[in-house]
């Protein structure tokens, strides 16, 4: 019985030993648990910008993750719509072509838009001369008129708070050029005399140089409707085949009108310095 006894004490001891080794690993797990899960969560935009964090490391298991914005939302500028794209909402244009009161003239033929955007689109053209209304926007190098009732955007700088002159009026004060002259004389002449009706001198045919050959007039005016009339000229230079104008001691011409007005020298008396009329040579 002796025997039988200490066989089964030797049994027991083991046993207790591993219950208290194994009480002993469960505390431990319990502790490191507790001190996980009490610890501060770690920042996921710190954390995926740790490119020297260890392997293995929680640091190291996101370094990849994409970074979030705290705030959950996208606030680029295409999120909210862009300037240009307010301004043209239906609302906004609304309001603005109906506060549009104030005419101006185009001084040149010009592409309608929709927006003045690189997104507007082409819808049309208005002509040189035609009276629009103005909205009193604009963006970049466009302004927003009003035509038909709609809104529309044009290029900036070719409008005009006076109605342009036009060469297709008629001359209507009984002034005329003989009929040897050029084509070009005679529509020099009905172009300035539509505009200007209270001129009533054009020299033309004289026994000199462009004179006698018939492509040249001159314009008896002076002063400040002078260079009105040598600025109407030059303007339609183009259309009425024009290739210098001389006034006032100075002289413009096609092939040099990126220089604009350009001084001449002293030739000794008002008439032959062009102060008591414009000159005119044509092609």
């Amino acid at each position: 019985m002796a025997t039988s006894h200490k066989r089964e004490t030797a049994r027991r001891t083991p046993r207790a030993g591993l219950l208290a080794g194994s009480l002993a690993v469960l505390a431990t797990g319990a502790v490191v648990s507790a001190g996980v899960l009490s610890s501060p969560a770690p920042d996921p935009d710190l954390l995926a910008t740790d490119g020297n964090a260890p392997a293995g490391s929680v640091a190291a298991a996101t370094r990849d993750l994409p970074v979030l914005s705290r705030g959950g939302t996208d606030r680029s500028a295409d999120a909210v719509g862009s300037r240009v794209d307010r301004m043209v909402a239906a609302a906004a244009t609304a309001k603005a072509v109906a506060g549009a009161d104030r005419k101006r003239w185009t001084t040149a033929s010009l592409n309608l838009w929709t927006r003045p955007d690189k997104a507007g689109r082409k819808v049309g053209e208005i002509g040189d001369g035609e009276k629009v209304l103005i909205t009193g926007r604009s963006y970049a190098d466009r302004v927003e008129i009003v035509v038909g009732g709609k809104a529309r955007w044009v290029t900036t700088g070719h409008l005009s708070d006076e109605k342009p002159l036009s060469i297709a009026a008629d001359c209507t004060n009984g002034t005329t050029v003989p009929a040897a002259v050029s084509p070009n004389i005679k529509k020099v002449h009905e172009a300035v005399c539509a505009n200007f009706p209270e001129i009533g001198t054009y020299g033309t045919f004289r026994g000199d140089g462009e004179h006698a050959q018939g492509i040249a007039v001159d314009i008896m005016v002076s002063g400040p409707r002078g260079w009105e009339v040598a600025e109407f000229v030059r303007a339609n230079a183009s259309a009425l085949g024009v290739a210098y104008v001389i006034f006032s001691q100075k002289i413009w011409s096609v092939e040099r009108s990126g220089e604009g007005w350009r001084g001449m020298s002293d030739r000794g008396s008002v008439t032959a310095n062009h102060y008591d009329h414009v000159h005119v040579t044509t092609y």
